[in-house]
């Protein structure tokens, strides 16, 4: 199996989420960081559910 482009950016981009999370929670921004974290997070699981269904 291939690996998918968007599943690839979008791993990419949960990382960048992460690191931006660790910024904010050190600047207290603890409500804002934790919303980020879970939305920035979930693309993946999203891109991976949407494959399992199409299979």
């Amino acid at each position: 199996m291939t690996e998918s482009v968007v599943l690839r950016k979008s791993f990419a981009f949960a990382l960048e989420i992460i690191a931006l999370n660790r910024e904010l929670q050190a600047q207290q921004e603890y409500v804002l960081s934790k919303q980020l974290l879970r939305s920035g997070t979930s693309i993946g699981a999203n891109i991976e559910e949407a494959n399992a269904g199409q299979n």
